[in-house]
């Protein structure tokens, strides 16, 4: 590239476009929405390892620390193990159980 200045500026301004966009939807800062996601991330994870709760029909969305979850379960048991684990989570300060056990 002829301009690498140029170049950068761009690619510099495209994060800053990125982190603004993550931190709009209702965090307060950056740091708020990386613990955030980490705490997605670590519920999503504990389900996958899990062999009563099924990581692919439960969503996980977490924000300011409260994570909600939503899907479906095969059981009432399911319901109540996912919402255990993601209580138990490091970091997670609520849990709204949103789960649909499906007859």
């Amino acid at each position: 590239m002829k301009h690498p200045a140029l170049a950068m500026a761009l690619s510099g301004l495209l994060v800053l476009t990125t982190v603004g966009c993550a931190v709009s939807r209702q965090q307060s800062t950056v740091g708020e929405y990386v613990d955030d996601a980490t705490i997605t991330a670590r519920v999503k994870a504990q389900f996958a390892e899990d062999r009563e709760v099924s990581a692919l029909a439960i969503s996980v969305e977490t924000l300011r620390g409260a994570v909600q979850l939503s899907g479906f379960a095969k059981s009432a048991t399911e319901k109540s193990r996912a919402e255990g684990i993601a209580r138990n989570t490091p970091g997670v300060s609520n849990v709204i159980n949103n789960i649909v056990v499906r007859p």
